[in-house]
C-alpha cells in the first residue's frame, strides 16, 4: 500500500487527488517517477498518466538490485510511493501536439517489511530531519551550485572546450551562455523553483544559478531537479553541461557552497543580536560540529576522485578547518545577513556532484552533535589562511581536510556520528562503491604520466 501522504481511508489523499486532477488538465500523457541512487544519479521509472492512481493507491514496483547500492538479486523487488508535492511538468518535454511530460519524485519502499528503505537516500535525509525536529530544530539549505558548459564535438561527445570565454560576472559578449542560463531559469521557475540570481564564473565555461533556500528536503529535490534542467536545456542546445568538479586543470572548479540555519518555532534560532556576530550559541555549536565532523562529511560532500582536484590550496576551494566572518578561505564562512531571519552559516567545502539528500544529512548530524554536547566554536580567522605557512597553521591550530578520496573514506568509516546519520546499508555501499573507485583510478594511467615518463625513462 502506498504512504499516507497519499491516500486516506476515502481513497487519494486531497493532494494526490489534485494531481490527477492537473495530469487531465495539463495533458499529461506519461509521468516519470524520479528517484537517486546512492552515489547521487538520477533514475526513474515512466509510466503513462492512465497508471496515476494506481502508482499513488499502490506504488510501482521495480528491480532494486539493478541500482546502485540498492539491494542483491534475491531481495530486488521494491516500490516507489510518488509524493504528491513534488509534481511538476518537464517543461522541455511539451510537444507540438499538446502532450506533455511531468515529473513526481518517490520514496522507496521495502516491500518485504512494508517500511521506507535503508538505502533511498531521501529517507536518510528524513531521518536526519526527524531527529532535528525532536530537538525543537528545522533545517533550512541553500547550496550555490557551480557547473560548466562545454562544446561537443562531431559525434556529439563532450569535450572539455568551453563554450565561451568568459570570467566572473561578465557580460555578453564574452559570456555566450546568458541566454542558455536564462532558459534554464525560466525551465527551473516553471517547475516551481524561485530563481535568486545566475552570472558567470571565475574560470571560462563556468556559471553558477542559485535558488532560493527552503527546508533541507525540498532544496535536496530542488538540487537533484536543477542538474536535471541543466544538463537538458544545455543538450537541446547541442552542448553538454557538467557538475564534475575539476573538468579541467590549473583552473577553479565547481564547487556547491551550502547555506544551513536552524529554525525553531518558527524563529532562526542561529540568530542573537547581542553577539559579535549576530550568531547565537546555538548556532556557534552548530558551528563547531561541522568543523569536528568535515573530515568525514567530505567523504559525502566530494564524493569522488576529482573531488580532490578541486580541494587544493591555491583556487578558491576550502580545505582549512576554521570558520570566519570576513573571509573565503576558511571552510565556514558566516555571511553578511540583512535581517534575522537570514542569519546562517555556509559550509564551502561541498562540490555539485554530491548526492544532496547524504550531503544534508551528514551535515545536519554533524551541526546536531555539536549543539547537543554545547561544543565551543574556535575563534574565527579574519586574516587570508591561503596566505599562512605551516607554522602559522599550527599556531592557529588549523587542520586541513583530507586531500584524497581515500582519506575522506577513511575518516567517514571512523566517524560513528556521520555513519550513524547515514546508515548501516548506505555507508556499506557507499564505501563498498568508492574502495572500488579508488582501486581503479590507482591502477589506471593518466596522460600526465604519458607524457612526463614514456620518452623519458
Amino acid at each position: 500500500m502506498a504512504s499516507d501522504q497519499t491516500r486516506t481511508d476515502g481513497g487519494l489523499s486531497t493532494e494526490a487527488q489534485r494531481v490527477v486532477e492537473r495530469v487531465e488538465e495539463e495533458n499529461v500523457d506519461f509521468i516519470r517517477l524520479q528517484f537517486t541512487d546512492i552515489l547521487g544519479t538520477v533514475k526513474n521509472v515512466s509510466i503513462p498518466a492512465s497508471q496515476i492512481e494506481k502508482a499513488f493507491d499502490e506504488g510501482i514496483y521495480f528491480d532494486g538490485s539493478s541500482i546502485e547500492g540498492f539491494v542483491r538479486i534475491q531481495e530486488s523487488d521494491m516500490r516507489l510511493d510518488p509524493d504528491p508535492s513534488t509534481f511538476a511538468i518537464l517543461p522541455w518535454k511539451r510537444r507540438e501536439d499538446g502532450t506533455a511530460t511531468a515529473r513526481l519524485i518517490a520514496d522507496v519502499m521495502d516491500t518485504q517489511s512494508g517500511q521506507p528503505f535503508a538505502g533511498d537516500p531521501r529517507q536518510v535525509l528524513k531521518r536526519a530531519l526527524e531527529r532535528a525536529e525532536e530537538m525543537g530544530y528545522e533545517l533550512n539549505a541553500g547550496p550555490e551550485p557551480e557547473f560548466f558548459i562545454f562544446e561537443n564535438d562531431e559525434d556529439g561527445r563532450a569535450t572539455t572546450e568551453t563554450h565561451d570565454v568568459g570570467g566572473y560576472f561578465d557580460l555578453a559578449p564574452k559570456d555566450m551562455a546568458s541566454e542558455i542560463r536564462r532558459e534554464i531559469i525560466y525551465g527551473l521557475e516553471r517547475m516551481g523553483m524561485e530563481v535568486e540570481a545566475s552570472h558567470h564564473e571565475v574560470a571560462e565555461g563556468q556559471h553558477e544559478i542559485d535558488f532560493k533556500y527552503a527546508d533541507a528536503l525540498t532544496t535536496a529535490d530542488n538540487t537533484a531537479t536543477f542538474r536535471s534542467v541543466v544538463r537538458a536545456i544545455a543538450e537541446e542546445h547541442g552542448l553538454h553541461a557538467t557538475f564534475m568538479p575539476k573538468p579541467i586543470p590549473r583552473i577553479n572548479g565547481s564547487g556547491m557552497h551550502t547555506h544551513l540555519s536552524l529554525f525553531e518555532d518558527g524563529e532562526n534560532a542561529f540568530h542573537d543580536d547581542d553577539d559579535e556576530f549576530n550568531l547565537s550559541g546555538t548556532a556557534k555549536s552548530f558551528l563547531a560540529g561541522l568543523i569536528e565532523h568535515a573530515p568525514a562529511i567530505t567523504a559525502v560532500a566530494n564524493p569522488n576522485v576529482n573531488s580532490y582536484k578541486r580541494l587544493v590550496p591555491g583556487y578558491e576551494a576550502p580545505v582549512y578547518m576554521a570558520w570566519s566572518d570576513v573571509n573565503r578561505s576558511a571552510l565556514v564562512r558566516k555571511p553578511a545577513a540583512r535581517v534575522p531571519a537570514a542569519s546562517r552559516v555556509e559550509l564551502r567545502s561541498p562540490d555539485p556532484s554530491c548526492n544532496p539528500y547524504l550531503a544534508f544529512a551528514a551535515m545536519l548530524q554533524a551541526g546536531l552533535d555539536g549543539i547537543e554536547r554545547d561544543l565551543e566554536a574556535p575563534d574565527p580567522v579574519r586574516e587570508n589562511i591561503y596566505e599562512f605557512d605551516e607554522d602559522m597553521r599550527e599556531e592557529y591550530d588549523i587542520d586541513t581536510l583530507p586531500s584524497t578520496l581515500e582519506g575522506a573514506v577513511d575518516a567517514l568509516e571512523a566517524d560513528e556520528v556521520i555513519t550513524d546519520a547515514l546508515g548501516n546499508h548506505v555507508v556499506e555501499k557507499f564505501v563498498e562503491a568508492k574502495r572500488t573507485e579508488i582501486t581503479e583510478y590507482r591502477t589506471s594511467v593518466s596522460q600526465w604520466e604519458l607524457d612526463r615518463y614514456l620518452e623519458t625513462f
